[in-house]
């Protein structure tokens, strides 16, 4: 039996290995296939990007979804952004859906990204999500910005 210590020389409650273990391995479980998902993935350079919602849907809970965002030089279309990573994401039992796009300049050397324009398959995203995204990820550039305008 291990012993948690006291206080004001009183005994915590002992607590079991066994029990240690399994509140462990509990809340392991308990965390969302949504955190597999990384939110942001994107090239460098200038290209197309799509801001994507994802959700889960776990039996007996509330629906749960994050936004993530994704742009690759390699596509010609936003489609293409989309189309390559919806596989993956299904594939973790995960649905999706693009609310929008745009396009990001990203210099690595001068650590500035600029996001702005749109898509025209699938409308403007909302800039502000994917700057807020891109500066948790990217929190040690100087600068990271959108504009509405521009294609």
């Amino acid at each position: 039996m291990i012993q948690l210590g006291s206080i004001l020389g009183r005994q915590i409650c002992p607590i079991r290995p066994f029990l240690v273990a399994r509140l462990s391995s509990k809340s392991r479980a308990m965390a969302s296939p949504l955190d597999q998902v990384a939110d942001v993935d994107i090239d460098s350079g200038t290209f197309k990007y799509v801001l994507i919602k994802v959700h889960h849907s776990p039996e007996g809970g509330p629906e749960v979804s994050k936004f993530i965002t994704r742009g690759y030089r390699s596509a010609g279309f936003h489609s293409d952004v989309y189309d390559q990573v919806t596989p993956n994401i299904e594939k973790m039992g995960l649905d999706c859906e693009c609310v929008g796009g745009g396009r990001i300049h990203h210099d690595v050397d001068k650590k500035i990204i600029e996001v702005y324009g749109y898509s025209q398959g699938f409308g403007r995203a909302d800039h502000r999500i994917t700057v807020d995204l891109l500066k948790a990820k990217y929190s040690g550039y100087d600068k990271i910005s959108y504009s509405n305008d521009g294609y």
